[in-house]
């Protein structure tokens, strides 16, 4: 199943939140180890910037992987009652409606 560029963005977000509680506790311990004292209002901002950076990376990679990843499906093997002409992946198929009398379409 495809996901969708929204779905795809709710996921980066979803994961990018619970990551920045991760990553400002992780700073408040890590730094002074480095020598490296900052208050917890310069740890939050740091971390903000960080997730904005974290949320367009993972949007662009996912959206790079789903762009791949419909690139290289096959379509489906054509069946012997199929018409001669090749479907690709995810497009409607409209061949039944060439039958259709095209003056009751408005």
């Amino acid at each position: 199943m495809k996901q969708s560029r929204l779905m795809s963005l709710v996921e980066s977000v979803a994961n990018v939140i619970v990551g920045y509680g991760v990553a400002v506790v992780t700073q408040i311990l890590i730094f002074p180890i480095f020598g490296l004292h900052t208050t917890l209002a310069q740890n939050l901002k740091m971390g903000a910037v960080f997730t904005v950076v974290s949320i367009a990376r993972s949007y662009v990679l996912r959206r790079l992987f789903e762009a791949i990843r419909v690139k290289t499906t096959k379509p489906p093997p054509m069946r012997s009652g199929d018409s001669a002409r090749r479907r690709l992946p995810y497009r409607r198929d409209f061949s039944g409606a060439a039958g259709r009398d095209q003056s009751s379409i408005r």
